[in-house]
């Protein structure tokens, strides 16, 4: 996403809710120092964020982790999901993680915000 919230490949704005998760994903992406960061948005409206988890018994996507917080939450589909890093597309698992709760759209921005991919279901 530019300064002006636009998406890179088709020059449409992203909506204010979708701009946040982009926001919400870079924050855990930095605060984590991780590879990569994602943010989800509930049925409810309510955001979860989260970064890769990398431990020597564990390890998820950030998108997984991001679904995880969702679903322990309650959450039972989610609207949106936003990914942050330096990935040229979306990994299968992260994918796949978002496709259990049926998201409507994933995007994937670089560590800057601009937007890649972006993904309408």
């Amino acid at each position: 996403m530019n300064a002006a919230g636009h998406d890179g490949a088709a020059g449409a704005p992203l909506s204010a809710e979708d701009a946040k998760l982009v926001v919400l994903a870079r924050g855990a992406r930095a605060r984590a120092g991780a590879a990569e960061g994602a943010a989800v948005r509930d049925e409810d409206g309510r955001t979860y964020a989260a970064a890769t988890v990398s431990l020597p018994s564990l390890r998820l996507t950030a998108a997984q982790a991001a679904v995880a917080a969702a679903v322990a939450s309650g959450a039972q589909e989610l609207e949106a999901l936003v990914v942050v890093g330096e990935a040229a597309e979306l990994d299968e698992a992260s994918r796949a993680a978002a496709a259990d709760l049926g998201t409507g759209l994933m995007v994937l921005a670089g560590p800057d915000g601009s937007v890649r991919i972006r993904t309408d279901r």
